[in-house]
């Protein structure tokens, strides 16, 4: 019995012993409620035995909640892996792989399985032909074996189909898929694709977005062997698949990826050890590459689909740098200047021909702001925090506490002017607005994304992520203060920066279409030479190398544990660790009010399972003693 227990020092199975009138329902992987520590507590039926190690009395099983087989044995073995990879607890984990019961919804009558109608072996292999190795890839799919892939898609590429594809043969050998999106928009354009190419009724979507009656009639689907293909964000990484063949992630490099709930797994790694302990194929696809993705290809784990350059440069858009020519340095004395004068030559050009995007790493009207004279950041008088501008016509506004700075006056230097040292997407497109008053400006980002636009003469300001899609591809697009995304704090600025901007540049048109992209910035940035040569596996590779030498993740194995000084000073006192791990700190890493210190521990990837449960033992011992948590969090996506 696998019981819902918060506490780090109850993480294994309970001996039960099962009722006569239960004997029917109790089955493994079904709810039931059980009697622990004086109060009912929820828990999984994992196994039914004849007899029991523990020598003393078992208590019966209370009820069974219900006799739905809702935690597959694969998924079982899967949420003990994740919680001893980040040093979790298996019910933690659980909590993020089933989701809550819905008795309606069980009630139903299941729909019949619909057989899934495979597409001819010409139309699944063509489309993979212009990659080397993919045709080799769908062909082992199509066989029934588990290759493993990283793809670097060309720019423009449909690859909401090609996932649909490599689902397919996968299902014409008769095994599952489940592929994984980083968002709904996404997972609406696989869902597109997969009907359009197998049909509808023949998978399932899993996202939060769904509802709870919804998700949970589409995770029953799935569970009951009704459906063999999966689309889904992060959570659906668990998603009982009935003898899973494929495992495929699409811009593996994106943050929302990153659970933030504990033992905060992310979904690449889920989907690595299913695919290891299911013996499925796997396959991580992206137009940019991700340091992990390519440690993959460097360590051999996985074989790198790429296109010959002579196809990568016929398919990708011409990209400049603002500033890199001499003759434009001349005519532009500030370089760094937030719109130079190609960028507008380049916007009046294309606007002729069709849309244009303008991208823009920050939201909002003025997100941050700064005192005229010394330049220090303005800060709320009440709590702090800092102050930004939503419109030109509001006076300057707390972000924190919400409250209005009506007469502020820098406590530094006495000043009262403010100056905007970063500009949001929405000031962006009142300043774009004015520069071609004949043109319509429309925004995305925040609250109002926009998935696509008609291909006319129009401007889109757009924000990470919210870049919507047009019919033929961008004429042009424009990437605004490079500088702010690269000095990111934490090691992945660079990654993410130019993650960002091959996602912006695959959206423009190919180079023989008139497709150009100008980035405003500093043309001896490394990233923005490899988004001039449209080369993400080089600059991965670098990176990849940096990080090995700095030992840093995913060359190493990182673990932070975070609380207060005090606590934190305590546990590392009883913390056991292995040989050959580093200690460094503790830092301040204090938030608003509460004073909290981090340490990082590290060691290489070979000892890291040592590190994880290192750290298992000391929350299990924590718990125990009912002393104050510690926040422990394996592999974090950043230390910024």
């Amino acid at each position: 019995m696998l019981v819902d227990l918060p506490l780090a020092h109850l993480d294994r199975p309970f001996d039960y012993s099962v009722p006569a009138r239960l004997h029917e329902e109790a089955q493994p992987g079904c709810r039931v409620k059980v009697r622990f520590a004086g109060r009912d507590v929820a828990g999984f039926l994992v196994e039914r035995r004849d007899e029991s190690d523990h020598p003393g009395r078992l208590s019966p099983l209370r009820t069974v909640v219900s006799a739905e087989p809702v935690l597959a044995p694969a998924v079982r073995g899967l949420a003990r892996l994740v919680a001893d990879r980040y040093a979790g607890t298996v019910a933690d984990v659980l909590r993020l792989a089933v989701p809550p019961r819905h008795a309606r919804v069980e009630d139903e009558a299941p729909p019949e399985r619909a057989a899934v109608l495979v597409p001819g072996l010409d139309r699944l292999m063509e489309p993979w032909a212009a990659y080397d190795g993919g045709g080799a890839f769908v062909t082992r799919l199509l066989s029934g074996s588990a290759p493993r892939a990283v793809w670097t898609a060309l720019p423009s590429e449909a690859w909401p189909a090609r996932f649909a594809e490599a689902a397919a043969a996968t299902a014409a050998a008769g095994r599952g898929s489940l592929l994984c999106v980083p968002d709904a928009r996404d997972v609406s354009r696989l869902d597109r694709a997969l009907t359009e190419l197998l049909g509808p009724g023949r998978h399932v979507t899993l996202t939060a977005d769904l509802g709870p009656a919804a998700r949970y009639r589409s995770f029953l689907a799935v569970s009951r062997g009704r459906v063999c293909i999966v689309v889904g964000t992060r959570a659906a990484a668990f998603a009982p698949v009935h003898d899973l063949g494929l495992v495929a992630m699409w811009d593996d490099g994106d943050d929302q990826y990153a659970e933030p709930r504990a033992p905060y797994p992310h979904a690449r790694e889920v989907l690595l050890l299913r695919a290891h302990h299911e013996g499925a194929a796997t396959l991580f696809g992206a137009v940019a590459r991700s340091v992990e993705a390519q440690a993959l290809v460097v360590s051999g784990w996985a074989a790198a689909l790429s296109a010959p350059r002579a196809v990568v440069r016929d398919r990708a858009p011409q990209v400049h740098v603002a500033g890199e020519s001499d003759s434009e340095l001349e005519r532009e004395p500030v370089p760094a200047a937030r719109m130079p004068r190609r960028v507008f030559e380049v916007v009046r050009a294309a606007l002729g021909a069709g849309p244009v995007l303008v991208h823009s790493p920050r939201y909002g009207y003025q997100p941050a702001l700064a005192c005229s004279a010394c330049r220090r950041a303005a800060r709320c008088e009440r709590c702090a925090g800092p102050l930004a501008r939503t419109s030109a016509t509001q006076p300057p506004q707390c972000r924190w506490c919400a409250g209005r700075a009506e007469s502020w006056a820098c406590p530094h230097c006495r000043a009262d002017r403010l100056r905007a040292p970063v500009v949001g997407a929405l000031r962006t497109a009142e300043e774009w607005g004015r520069s071609f008053p004949h043109t319509p400006v429309v925004s995305s980002g925040g609250a109002h994304v926009l998935d696509e636009v008609d291909p006319r003469r129009v401007l889109v300001v757009a924000t990470p992520g919210a870049e919507p899609r047009v019919a033929g591809g961008y004429a042009a697009a424009v990437l605004l203060d490079t500088w702010l995304t690269l000095t990111r704090p934490g090691y992945r600025a660079g990654e993410e920066a130019l993650r960002r901007w091959f996602t912006v540049a695959a959206l423009v048109r190919p180079a023989a279409e008139g497709g150009r992209v100008v980035a405003v910035g500093d043309p001896t940035s490394p990233a923005l030479q490899s988004l001039v040569r449209w080369d993400p596996a080089g600059f991965a590779d670098r990176e990849l190398a940096d990080r090995a030498a700095a030992r840093l993740t995913p060359a190493a194995r990182l673990a932070t544990v975070a609380a207060a000084p005090e606590t934190l000073t305590e546990a590392l006192t009883a913390l056991a660790l292995p040989r050959y791990v580093e200690v460094l700190g503790p830092a301040d890493v204090s938030e608003r009010q509460q004073a909290l210190a981090r340490v990082v521990v590290r060691t290489t990837r070979e000892r890291g399972a040592a590190l994880s449960r290192a750290l298992q033992q000391l929350q299990a011992g924590r718990s125990s003693r009912k002393q104050a948590p510690v926040r422990v969090q394996v592999d974090p996506p950043d230390l910024g």
